[in-house]
Order: structure tokens, then C-alpha cells, then sequence
């Protein structure tokens, strides 16, 4: 009987949920695509031309690294702050954050930044934990929104709740 229920009840949320994703209710958003060869552009040192650099966090270990193609306007409301990139002003950044992350033995990953019109857009360097999302605004503008400030004290299995510190 209580089977029953809750079928009756989970039925209507997934079909409403299923309707929702297929109107384009997440029709604006792009994806993050992994990629070694980003990684390795990173991690060489080898920098885009097309690209304007952007970091948050710290500056001797940011918590992410965005390269955003100089065609795409990054959302004003967001807090990145623009790098001026030289192949050894990136070389140092990621050594640095490179080294912050060693001491948790985690490493960072390198992806593709996908608009919602499968378009690549841009490149990230950072934590695989370090989430956030890609999202074309109506004035055409791109959102992506830092990750958490604590990206390197947050490790898997130990977070801390801001209450418990």
C-alpha cells in the first residue's frame, strides 16, 4: 500500500521534472568539457592569443584559472579579476596553485568551456571539485561564477560547515 503512494506521488515529480528539461529550461547553460589537451597548455605554459586570462582567489594560488575567448563578454557581476598573461606570469600561477594543491595530493584538471550553442568559448584550470557553471545571459553576456573561496581547505570527505570551524 505504501509502495503504491509513493509511486503515485514520485510519478507526477518525474514527469513534471522530465517536461521541465525538455522545454529548455537549461537551454542557456553551457558545459565544461575535460580536456588533457587544455591541461597540458596550462601546465606548458602555452598561452592563447585569442584569450583574455581571468583568476579568483588568492594570488600565489588561485582557485581557478579562466581563459575566455576576447569575443565572449564575461558577466560584470562576476568576481574574476583579469590577469595580464605572459607565458611566465602563467607559468607562476600554476605553479602556485599547483603546489597548494600538492599538500591535499590533489592535482587540477584542465576543460573546454562549451556555450549553450555547443561553441567552445574558453579554457579552465583547477581543482576537479572546483564547480561552477556556464551560463549565456539574455544580454548575450557569459556567467560563470567562481568557485567556493575555501576550494583548497574543502577536501573530499572532510568538509567543514562554516558553523564548525
Amino acid at each position: 500500500m505504501e509502495t503504491r503512494r509513493c509511486i503515485r506521488g514520485c510519478l507526477p515529480l518525474a514527469l513534471a521534472l522530465t517536461v521541465l528539461a525538455c522545454t529548455g529550461m537549461f537551454a542557456n547553460y553551457g558545459r565544461f568539457s575535460p580536456s588533457d589537451e587544455v591541461y597540458r597548455a596550462f601546465t606548458t605554459s602555452q598561452m592563447n592569443k585569442d584569450f583574455r586570462y581571468y583568476v579568483t582567489g588568492a594570488d600565489l594560488h588561485p582557485n581557478a584559472l579562466l581563459g575566455l575567448h576576447r569575443s565572449v563578454r564575461l558577466d560584470p557581476e562576476t568576481l574574476w579579476r583579469e590577469v595580464q598573461m605572459t607565458p611566465e606570469r602563467m607559468k607562476e600561477i600554476v605553479r602556485g596553485m599547483d603546489a597548494r594543491a600538492a599538500q591535499n595530493r590533489e592535482y587540477h584538471k584542465g576543460f573546454e568551456l562549451i556555450d549553450s550553442t555547443g561553441r567552445p568559448i574558453g579554457v579552465w584550470y583547477s581543482l576537479l571539485r572546483a564547480q561552477t557553471f556556464v551560463r549565456t545571459q539574455p544580454d548575450g553576456s557569459v556567467r560563470i561564477d567562481t568557485p567556493a573561496l575555501e576550494t583548497y581547505e574543502r577536501r573530499a570527505g572532510s568538509l567543514l560547515m562554516d558553523n564548525d570551524r
